[in-house]
């Protein structure tokens, strides 16, 4: 079981690495695709090509917390479920419900991304924390953390689409 832990540990670092980096890309890729005001073709598919990345990434830790889940819960019972596990796995779940109406276009550009980076960079800050034993929060206090960084990525991003917005549609010089 040493083994399993260890193996599916080290899939879902990565999964957040991934994730984490990727999100990072597609936000920045986004920008520069919408600083002429429009989204050409070969945008179009770089951005595609991300989108999937991001895809994998997710399934990785999806499959990879429910596999540690499965071990922790075995060797903890119940007392596995600490807020950063829960935490894990609501930042997961935002992930995919997120992903899914954003693809449907059923969720707003102004909120889509910032709640997508949001949540991806929340994930790699507690795989940070994890790392330094530095767990031990509330969920009240997760959820007061998230909701900091959301409105801070929504305030990000928004501003950054105004800008580039702005300098698109300003007259040349």
């Amino acid at each position: 079981m040493e083994l399993f832990t260890i193996v599916v540990s080290v899939a879902q670092i990565i999964g957040i690495s991934l994730g984490v980096g990727t999100s990072t890309l597609a936000v920045l890729s986004f920008f520069a695709a919408i600083k002429d005001g429009t989204i050409d073709e070969a945008e179009r598919r770089m951005l595609g090509v991300i989108y999937i990345i991001l895809r994998v990434a997710m399934v990785t830790i999806l499959v990879s917390t429910l596999g540690l889940t499965f071990a922790g819960y075995g060797d903890s019972g119940a007392s596995y479920f600490t807020p950063y596990i829960v935490g894990q796995y609501v930042l997961i779940a935002v992930l995919f419900l997120n992903a899914i109406l954003m693809t449907a276009r059923l969720m707003p550009s102004k909120f889509g991304p910032a709640i997508q980076a949001g949540s991806w960079y929340l994930l790699g800050f507690g795989m940070a924390l994890q790392s330094l034993g530095l767990t031990n929060f509330t969920l009240v206090e997760f959820f007061i953390a998230y909701g900091i960084e959301l409105v801070f990525a929504t305030l990000l991003i928004n501003g950054v689409m105004i800008h580039l917005r702005k300098a698109h549609s300003a007259p040349a010089a």
